[in-house]
């Protein structure tokens, strides 16, 4: 078993036990095991497969193929689905996980997930906002906390009781 051992697949691995190891030499899993590992290194199945892979061939099976598994189930997290929500989040950035789910028939958690990490958006009291701002929002903040310092500065008595907040949404400055 000179050359190249490192495109061994389980297949290959499989036709060499049944080839040449079972019928023709009457070795034990744990020897089949120990030149494995020898030629293999870490690539080499475990001594449990080996070993139930003797077993089926004592059996008669003397497949070398993988049995069909049922396949695994389709994701939802396409980018097709990723645009539909955030699209749904830019129209209305108030609107629910459970509104979106209902709307494109996927799941609270994947919805939620998608938001989170693939859109990097989080629900605040009242909307949906990234979680990093761009240049234009973080200059915005900048002026208005400036702004507001500056109303401070002035009169740092009355300054409280001109200003008004709904909720926890941030603070924001207006000047009529």
């Amino acid at each position: 078993m000179s050359g190249d051992t490192s495109d061994f697949n389980n297949m290959e691995t499989r036709a060499v036990i049944k080839c040449f190891f079972f019928p023709l030499q009457g070795k034990a899993p744990k020897e089949i095991h120990a030149i494995l590992k020898e030629t293999l290194g870490e690539r080499a199945p475990s001594y449990a497969t080996v070993k139930n892979w003797v077993v089926q061939l004592k059996l008669g099976d003397f497949s070398t193929c993988d049995a069909p598994r049922p396949e695994r189930p389709k994701t939802v997290t396409t980018p097709e689905i990723i645009d539909q929500i955030h699209e749904l989040i830019l129209e209305d950035d108030r609107i629910s996980a459970k509104s979106i789910d209902e709307q494109l028939g996927v799941s609270r958690e994947r919805v939620k997930s998608i938001i989170h990490e693939d859109l990097d958006m989080w629900k605040l009291p009242a909307k949906w906002v990234p979680i990093c701002l761009n240049a234009d929002q973080k200059l915005q903040r900048c002026l208005s906390s400036e702004q507001h310092f500056e109303f401070f500065r002035r009169d740092p008595n009355d300054f409280l009781s001109r200003l008004v907040t709904m909720d926890e949404t941030g603070l924001c400055h207006y000047d009529p």
